[in-house]
């Protein structure tokens, strides 16, 4: 790879590693802090552990309380993501279990295979081990994958499920970014070692010398070709589909991916009779890069993941006036 083209792939990276640093608009209504979110912010530090699970020490974290909540981060991140906004909105009302995936954050990368159905058993047996029988599962990219195919392997484990910015299949995002994700390998770790990226890494990962190796792992398992779109009609939980309308995946494989899981079949009616079960939301203003930092995601999310809805239909409206 030129060295051009490898400076403009840890631009891109960068981009979506930043955690929380992007300010966000204090005039716009939808930013502004509840009480509850604001109390949660201010609690206690959140419980922590380690668990052994198929020969890697995940760790994680315990906010807030009520129902349980899974949420997985995306690639060369860690719950962090989330700390600006998302985290603190979520846990004011759940019980929200944060984890660092397999070599990121305070997870160690170990020895075995890097695969999202291996993470999938992994997260089905974390929350076990906790104590649930079954979670809400909310995933980020990466983590998205995860909890698909968690959802997919392990559906006595899954509730509802949100998936943000993830794709079914290998060929959903745009082709030039494709060839630039094949391109990642250890030879980028020396120009990201002044990222915001690497420091926040080198900050909690437990051996900072991975670092090479988790790039050279993620550009081999970007390298990997996936379709999962026979599976995806096996989810019988609900789903939820968030993108940013500058995704780094087509417009085509996001409505391609709600089809297969029954939406977009039909007009819903009047009635709203014929609404499917599922829900696809595309957020404006907003990039792969930078959703997990809004506050509109888990304001959108969290609704669905409550299984509430403010939409009256059409007769509804009608009677109460």
């Amino acid at each position: 790879m030129s060295k051009t083209k490898q400076q403009t792939l840890v631009m891109a990276l960068l981009a979506a590693a930043i955690t929380g640093l992007a300010a966000l608009p204090a005039t716009a209504s939808i930013t502004q802090p509840t009480a509850a979110v604001a109390a949660a912010t201010a609690a206690a530090k959140p419980a922590s552990g380690r668990l052994a699970i198929n020969g890697i020490s995940y760790y994680y974290e315990v906010h807030g309380r009520g129902k349980p909540l899974l949420l997985l981060h995306g690639g060369l991140g860690s719950i962090e993501m989330f700390a600006g906004a998302v985290l603190p909105q979520l846990a004011a009302t759940r019980q929200v279990i944060a984890v660092d995936l397999q070599g990121h954050g305070r997870t160690p990368l170990g020895s075995r295979p890097f695969t999202l159905q291996a993470m999938g058993d992994d997260m089905a047996a974390l929350v076990k081990q906790l104590g649930h029988d079954k979670v809400d599962v909310m995933g980020y990219s990466l983590g998205g994958g995860v909890g698909q195919r968690m959802a997919l392997q392990h559906p006595q484990r899954v509730e509802r499920l949100v998936l943000v910015s993830t794709s079914f299949a290998d060929n959903g995002v745009y082709p030039d970014l494709r060839a630039l994700q094949q391109g990642l390998s250890a030879a980028a770790a020396p120009m990201m070692k002044d990222t915001p990226m690497f420091k926040s890494y080198a900050a909690v990962a437990p051996d900072v010398t991975e670092f090479p190796r988790l790039l050279d792992t993620l550009g081999d398992f970007m390298r990997q070709k996936y379709d999962w779109s026979a599976d995806v009609p096996k989810l019988q939980m609900p789903v939820m589909l968030v993108y940013g309308d500058g995704d780094m995946f087509t417009p085509e494989h996001m409505v391609k991916f709600y089809q297969l899981l029954g939406g977009g079949q039909r007009d819903a009616g009047w009635a709203r009779e014929g609404l499917s079960k599922n829900r696809l939301a595309i957020l404006p203003d907003l990039t792969h890069y930078d959703i997990f930092t809004s506050p509109r995601l888990a304001a959108t999310a969290l609704p669905f993941l409550n299984g509430s809805s403010d939409a009256k239909a059409w007769a509804e409206q009608a009677g109460n006036r």
